[in-house]
């Protein structure tokens, strides 16, 4: 079992930015793939970012490309998503994921594990 805790979600005016944070607990996490996602409001979830066990591949959503940066420290069990420029189309409620895979994935039914999710909410 793997538990996940987002941290670092919070309002913020357009333009700027927000850190978010994952905390991963349980199994190893250097084995993992990690991948952001997001839901606003009466919309599914949706994929913004992911990346492979090692760090070494990353994708994006093209609506966050060149925006955000995913990263990952695993020897402290964190995974981090950079989010700047932020657009108030970017309001969500961002969730951390993990996948034993390892593999970057956007499938959001590759994901095994699931945090509870920290809002962002972004002011024009």
């Amino acid at each position: 079992q793997v538990q996940l805790a987002e941290s670092g979600g919070g309002l913020v005016q357009a333009g700027g930015s927000l850190r978010l944070s994952c905390a991963a607990s349980g199994r190893i996490f250097s084995n993992l793939a990690m991948g952001w996602f997001r839901q606003a409001p009466g919309k599914e979830r949706e994929f913004v970012s992911t990346t492979t066990w090692s760090g070494s591949s990353t994708i994006y959503s093209a609506s966050v490309k060149d925006r955000f940066i995913i990263s990952r420290d695993n020897a402290k069990n964190m995974v981090f998503l950079q989010m700047n420029s932020l657009k108030p189309e970017d309001t969500a409620v961002y969730y951390c994921a993990a996948a034993n895979s390892g593999r970057a994935t956007m499938d959001v039914r590759a994901y095994e594990y699931w945090g509870q999710g920290t809002q962002v909410t972004v002011s024009s």
